[in-house]
């Protein structure tokens, strides 16, 4: 660990000698490669000088004891030591955390699909209350927002909704979010009192940069329609509706959100370069992980991550088995507590299978 962190430290120093000549200042696109290198590298290292000054201080007070001291003294000195001891413990771990390998799609925005499971109309009314959840969520983290297609039904709910998130770190803080998500309340409809459980999936997909997905205009049907909105409103006069058909892969994109056929089309296909990528990205940690699974983090959709109750206030994950009693307060966009638990059960895991 120790020869990565000195590499480090030579390294930072070397970009702080170009980030002050004249020749890569003045080439703007290496100044910003090189930035953000730094800026990456910086945590590291401040964290290691400060691991290096402990164990200085540490030496230093051992080799107080060797000399002539009197008892009153030893003891602050043995004191420090304890103290200092249990200090550079801390930072190491610390470090070793800092060094885990990154995920590259950490720093990317988001593409969030949302979707009614079993439970007719109750699972779409929750499909929108984990809706708004995301929505109270990114206002309060200070990302972007906007919805890229929606699938209403009439009771308030949808069928399918996706939404794109923009901000730094948006899929380092919402990738865990991937998977069933299911509740358990008492319908409005429900005369007996009984409590009925359903389910919704979310999907959350790295966007996509045009770099990073190369698709191929002819591997593209591209189909357009009349809207199928509701009230006769003019997005469904015209054919507006966009329906994109990726063939190698049949993976399908419908937009209809907006009354021009050229914004449908452009939403549909960041949403079509996110699927393929997504796609793409889980063929590579299949074959890397083998038949090795994260704890979490896997986006299986298939798996069950988290219960809302409502009788008993309270929500569930179960890839931890963290239990929050303030479904409410959660449903209104406070998940903080839930993702940094998630964040720190992966770290774990992670520090687990290096060791």
């Amino acid at each position: 660990m120790f020869g990565k962190l000195d590499f480090i430290l030579d390294k930072y120093e070397q970009l702080n000698q170009q980030l002050s000549d004249v020749s890569v200042i003045s080439d703007q696109n290496k100044y910003r490669e090189l930035v953000k290198e730094h800026a990456k590298l910086e945590p590291i290292v401040f964290k290691y000088k400060e691991y290096k000054k402990t164990q200085e201080d540490l030496q230093s007070n051992k080799e107080l004891l060797g000399d002539k001291i009197d008892k009153e003294f030893k003891k602050m000195v043995e004191d420090d030591i304890d103290s200092l001891s249990l200090q550079l413990e801390k930072l190491g771990e610390e470090l070793k955390i800092l060094l885990l390998p990154k995920d590259p799609n950490d720093d990317k925005d988001v593409i969030i699909e949302i979707r009614a499971g079993t439970g007719g109309d109750e699972a779409a009314l929750f499909a929108g209350d984990l809706l708004r959840m995301y929505i109270r969520y990114a206002e309060r983290s200070r990302f972007k927002t906007e919805l890229l297609s929606t699938n209403p039904i009439g009771v308030g709910g949808y069928k399918e909704v996706i939404l794109s998130f923009q901000g730094a770190g948006a899929y380092s803080k919402l990738k865990y979010e991937s998977g069933v998500h299911r509740v358990q309340r008492i319908p409005l409809t429900e005369s007996q009192g009984r409590i009925h459980t359903s389910a919704a999936t979310v999907a959350v997909l790295p966007e996509a940069e045009d770099v990073e997905v190369n698709i191929n205009q002819n591997d593209l049907r591209v189909d357009v329609f009349r809207s199928g909105g509701h009230g006769g409103q003019s997005v469904n006069t015209t054919d507006s509706a966009v329906r994109i058909t990726h063939l190698p892969t049949g993976i399908v994109v419908t937009c209809q959100d907006e009354k021009s056929q050229l914004k449908n089309k452009e939403k549909a296909m960041k949403v079509l370069k996110a699927r393929i990528y997504e796609a793409e990205l889980k063929k590579h940690q299949d074959k890397m992980a083998q038949n090795r699974k994260s704890q979490v983090g896997s986006g299986d959709r298939s798996e069950r991550i988290r219960t809302y109750n409502f009788p008993q206030g309270r929500v569930t994950d179960h890839r931890i088995g963290l239990t929050l009693y303030k479904l409410e307060a959660f449903l209104d966009g406070e998940i903080d507590e839930m993702i940094d638990a998630l964040h720190m059960a992966e770290q774990a895991e992670q520090l687990k299978n290096n060791d």
